[in-house]
């Protein structure tokens, strides 16, 4: 089984890019971040003619999360259970045998400012609801675009970027948080190259000078985490045209 996850960054101009990249990586399930289409407009028979379902909550212009799979989707739920919030961030499903959790993680904005207290308010409230997901669901998968480089490692300049948003210490401690209930960094669990990042800013020649950082995640359960036989970043659809500013990550499991 491989499953990926992908900030596409505005469905409507990345789709030819994703079921381009759909037909060439052959993902068996996906999930989307950043969709920025309504639920009305979004490109259901254009993935279905790929080999695609889909589940999917999308707003206009903001946020909007989704779950692609080659096999059918169950147990469709979107949002988190008892956290009041008009964004369109999280989506959960059950496909081949595995709950599969969405997530599109608040940015931050700033250090200190009203959107950063929202992050860890958030964070906070997704921890409880995947310690509730883990005990019903022993094979568990939470995909997204995190908003977090959780250490130095993960960051192409630590000095350069110090206590600012996407490395505080508070999100790090609230990303630890996530792994403290069981789960583990697929992209961690294998020996990787320095220096591979997931998301470069579109300015200042970011992707050309490798300036980036790795914000997107695919995190499992420990059930799952037995069976990860590799995870990587697909830098390829970065260099295309009109690119999404992130890679998507993949994690291969075996059985």
């Amino acid at each position: 089984m491989k499953l990926a996850t992908w900030n596409v960054n505005s469905l409507k101009v990345r789709l030819p890019h994703l079921t381009d990249w759909l037909g060439q990586a052959q993902p068996d399930i996906v999930c989307l971040q950043e969709l920025k289409t309504e639920d009305a407009k979004f490109p259901r028979a254009e993935l279905q003619a790929v080999g695609y379902e889909s589940a999917f909550s999308g707003q206009k212009t903001y946020n909007g999360v989704a779950i692609l799979s080659r096999l059918p989707l169950v147990e469709v739920s979107t949002g988190i259970p008892g956290f009041a919030d008009d964004q369109r961030r999280v989506i959960a499903a059950t496909t081949a045998g595995v709950r599969v959790v969405c997530v599109y993680c608040p940015n931050g904005q700033a250090v200190g400012s009203e959107k950063y207290g929202y992050k860890l308010h958030w964070f906070a409230a997704l921890r409880d609801y995947l310690a509730a997901e883990l005990a019903r669901h022993p094979k568990l998968a939470v995909a997204g675009d995190f908003n977090v480089a959780p250490e130095d490692r993960d960051v192409h300049d630590p000095k350069t970027w110090e206590g600012q948003v996407h490395v505080s210490e508070p999100e790090r401690a609230a990303w630890r948080a996530l792994l403290e209930l069981g789960l583990k960094d697929s992209f961690r669990l294998f020996e990787q190259p320095e220096k591979i990042f997931s998301w470069w800013d579109y300015r200042m020649m970011a992707f050309r000078r490798n300036a980036g950082l790795r914000i997107d995640q695919i995190l499992v359960s420990a059930e799952l985490a037995k069976h990860c036989i590799a995870c990587s970043i697909d830098k390829a659809p970065r260099k295309l045209e009109r690119p999404s500013d992130h890679a998507p990550v993949i994690a291969e499991f075996n059985g």
